[in-house]
């Protein structure tokens, strides 16, 4: 797991039937590298996030069939962002 901040939304019209309509974010690491990831749990940019990856993201989604390997798996309500992008 990793935390990440949201960047903001990724509207993908025309996508793979295994994506089904779930909602993607697009999200940064604390060196602003960017990634996309499944957004179950209802995100908004800003949001620090804990990041799910690899197979264990399928997992996050809920449902197996879903193909991703970056899943949102939760909020970060409170933590010290000092050392973010130091």
């Amino acid at each position: 797991m990793n935390i990440q901040r949201v960047v903001g939304d990724l509207v993908a019209t025309s996508r793979t039937p295994m994506l089904q309509n779930r909602s993607l974010r697009v999200v940064e690491d604390d060196s602003g590298d960017l990634e996309v990831a499944l957004d179950p749990v209802g995100t908004r940019p800003g949001d620090f996030v804990i990041t799910i990856s690899t197979s264990a993201a399928r997992h996050a989604t809920g449902d197996y069939r879903v193909t991703t390997d970056l899943t949102i798996g939760g909020i970060i309500d409170d933590w010290s962002e000092e050392r973010w992008r130091d």
